[in-house]
């Protein structure tokens, strides 16, 4: 019998009245060390139902925000999975919606950058992901920065995190002009500096939670320690809350997960559906 399929809390609003857009894509086809990453998008749909829907540091309750959940992209293979993203973005983005993805492995990443004009991307990952290509494939999850890097330029795109990196790419990265922050450079200047390079005004966030320290956030992927409490997550997005224009949280492998991962995965989504549309309104 087949299960009942599981939305994300509160995105209740049709596809025309809604203004989130939210779909999985639950593809860990090119996953290089745990895979799970497919279980990811009905873990964190699974979790958001813990959480109350009033954001009261924001005075912003969910209930009164207008989203919906387009279920999941099918993904059997990497060129259907980035077909899929890629149809997916065009759908939202022509019905003037904000697109949140649930992945799934970073490769989602490059295919819905790709379908924004002048767009500006910041990536927050553990792992530079600078590859040309892994294991003989361009589109693994470990070269989604540098396909990013490909879509929108050296100058508009930054990484923040970065804690672990071959050397040669290390040196591929400074040499073709890579703007990334590592972990103690974060933590020296803070978020809020680390972000005012950006020169665009429209901006697609994209979290890794591997960027989050495994302490916080054990069910991923590729783990990397001496990472980053949550909090950071939060003023990055609360920093970027007027220009963001789509997000993606990728890379929760629940297999190897207590619950908080995806709980935590679902609790960003939410903190970013209530501080963009805090901004909107602010702003009308």
């Amino acid at each position: 019998m087949e299960s009942m399929k599981v939305f994300f809390a509160d995105a209740e609003s049709s596809f025309a009245d809604g203004h989130f857009a939210i779909f999985g894509v639950p593809f860990d086809g090119t996953c290089s060390h745990r895979k799970g990453t497919a279980l990811a998008p009905k873990a964190i749909r699974e979790e958001s139902y813990n959480f109350e829907t009033y954001l009261w540091e924001h005075e912003v309750d969910l209930e009164d925000i207008p989203m919906h959940d387009m279920t999941d992209v099918l993904c059997s293979n990497i060129d259907e999975m980035m077909g899929g993203v890629g149809t997916t973005m065009e759908q939202i983005l022509g019905a003037g919606k904000f697109p949140i993805i649930l992945g799934g492995e970073h490769s989602l990443t490059p295919p819905a950058v790709r379908k924004f004009k002048d767009i500006g991307v910041v990536i927050l990952d553990a792992h530079l992901d600078f590859r040309d290509q892994y294991l003989d494939e361009p589109n693994s999850h470990a070269c989604a920065t540098r396909r990013v890097f490909d879509i929108v330029g050296p100058d508009n795109v930054i990484t923040i995190g970065v804690r672990s990196m071959e050397k040669w790419e290390q040196q591929e990265a400074e040499m073709h002009g890579l703007n990334f922050i590592d972990a103690p450079t974060l933590r020296k200047k803070g978020m809020a500096k680390c972000l005012a390079d950006l020169k665009r005004e429209s901006i697609y966030l994209s979290l890794d939670m591997d960027f989050i320290d495994p302490s916080h956030a054990p069910g991923v992927g590729n783990p990397e320690f001496f990472g980053f409490s949550p909090d950071i997550v939060k003023e990055c997005i609360n920093e970027l809350a007027e220009k963001l224009v789509g997000f993606d949280v990728c890379e929760v492998s629940p297999p190897y997960d207590n619950g908080n991962t995806a709980a935590l995965a679902a609790r960003l989504v939410r903190e970013v559906i209530g501080v963009v549309w805090k901004a909107k309104k602010e702003a009308e």
